[in-house]
């Protein structure tokens, strides 16, 4: 009963919020409130959801504190460079501006944290989609999907709990899968440039100069998604056709015809051109303190916004305007976390996950045992999506283990295979980085799971097949 009702939650929950007919913030908290009391446990959901929030408690700290330095490091202009650079390289050009979405997430992703790699990905990137009137959920799609092959980084989570569960020496399942999420990481590549020829032919190929129209004595440069750029600043319509598109690619268009797009005004006054190299080493130092795990992530981020704070607006007046004009997204995604751990809070404590995972692992005839690491890769797709690596990685892969060794496959394969759907598994709604990325790049989240979901089990498919074919799975 309870494998049928947690199945049904996670089917109830994604079909509400891929209709749009609640909110995610909505659907996370009653959906599963309403199937504790129908398991008869709505006695104990007040412990369910303290459980939840308890563990989700310090990654919305993280998020908080990382929006409010990110936002700050973009108001200051540390991205104003790079911003530059993606522009001459992309040159108003749709397709280009997807690839280089693709590669600037992959090389961030290298930090090994999915939510600093969607803040640094769509304040770059955001406004080029803006103004050239692109898809974001293309954006968001293509970045969630990068993220996810470079999630399998010793360091990013998922390679550290395989090895962890398994007792295994982490890179001896990732170094040998190298070559695999090399030709996945190709796939993502692939799979932007497709999907950029898709939006050039809906929006047509513009010139630099037709993209941007400049000012008489100031010349305006994308840098961010913010306010105070010259209103005269704008696109201007490119001679090729703009018809309304595949239907893979979900707008508001009512919203979009209202809504200005103003790109970061170079002669705005929070930028600090005298601290750039102080900040741009401020950031440096974070993400290497990150990646050395000298500290919790959130105690860096809360040092690191704090600091930022301090030297770059010293005046308090300041520096509650930088807080209060990131607000709005730290009360989105913080929101949309604790609403989260009432879901994951009710999965793990009615024992719907436990459940989840013995039927489907008993589901595996024993003809499959000595295909067994092939089963997990497969299984991995599903069931990272449904429930958390945590989850996933110490519930579920030490069992597969356990049968995939009386037949003789090694744990080691089975750790590997496990890794394959980790490009799915981002854009999970148990993931709270992907409530920063559509949060910040304004897209619903059920327009994202609906655009996300078929090319990142496509990507995961790719890895499994290139392990197999490597010989590594």
């Amino acid at each position: 009963m309870l494998t049928i009702l947690g199945f049904a939650m996670i089917a109830t929950f994604l079909v509400l919020i891929m209709t749009k007919k609640m909110s995610p913030i909505a659907a996370l908290v009653l959906i599963p409130a309403l199937f504790c009391v129908a398991v008869g446990q709505g006695a104990k959901l007040g412990d369910y959801v303290i459980d939840g929030v308890g563990n989700l408690a310090p990654t919305a700290a993280m998020l908080m504190f990382a929006i409010v330095y990110f936002g700050v490091m973009i108001d200051v202009g540390l991205f104003d460079p790079i911003v530059r650079g993606i522009l001459r390289f992309c040159k108003a050009d749709p397709m280009r501006i997807v690839v280089g979405t693709a590669v600037l997430a992959a090389i961030v992703s290298l930090d090994g944290d999915g939510s600093t790699t969607f803040m640094i990905t769509v304040s770059a990137m955001y406004p080029l989609y803006k103004r050239l009137k692109m898809s974001l959920v293309v954006m968001t799609g293509v970045a969630a999907t990068a993220n996810g092959v470079m999630n399998t980084l010793p360091w990013g989570g998922p390679t550290a709990r395989a090895a962890t569960a398994l007792k295994l020496d982490a890179s001896e399942i990732f170094v040998p899968m190298i070559p695999a999420l090399a030709v996945g990481l190709l796939a993502v590549f692939l799979l932007s440039y497709v999907l950029g020829l898709r939006e050039r032919k809906r929006l047509g190929m513009l010139t630099l100069d037709e993209a941007l129209v400049r000012e008489p004595e100031q010349e305006t440069v994308l840098a961010g998604a913010g306010t105070g750029a010259s209103g005269g600043d704008r696109l201007r319509k490119g001679s090729a056709a703009s018809g309304t598109g595949s239907a893979d690619f979900t707008e508001d268009d009512d919203e979009e015809d209202e809504e200005e797009f103003k790109g970061l005004d170079p002669d705005r006054s929070t930028l600090r051109p005298k601290l750039y190299w102080f900040n741009a080493g401020l950031t440096i130092a974070l993400l290497t303190a990150m990646i050395m795990e000298l500290m919790p992530i959130p105690v860096l981020f809360l040092l690191g916004a704090a600091l930022a704070l301090t030297v770059n607006f010293p005046h308090m007046p300041d520096q509650r305007a930088r807080i209060a004009a990131h607000a709005d997204n730290v009360l989105n995604v913080s929101g949309m976390v604790f609403a989260a751990a009432v879901f994951t809070g009710v999965l793990t404590g009615t024992g719907m996950v436990e459940n989840m995972a013995d039927w489907v692992v008993g589901a595996v005839p024993d003809a499959m045992g000595p295909h067994m690491a092939i089963v997990t890769g497969l299984l991995s797709l599903p069931l990272t999506y449904f429930m958390s690596n945590d989850g996933f990685y110490f519930g579920v892969v030490p069992v597969l283990a356990e049968a995939g060794a009386a037949h003789g496959v090694s744990p080691l394969e089975i750790a590997r295979a496990s890794l394959a759907g980790q490009a799915l598994h981002m854009s999970s709604p148990l993931v709270p980085a992907v409530y920063v990325l559509v949060g910040m790049a304004k897209v619903e989240f059920g327009d994202h799971t609906r655009f996300t979901v078929k090319w990142a089990v496509l990507t995961s498919l790719v890895v499994l097949g290139a392990g197999i074919l490597f010989g590594t799975i």
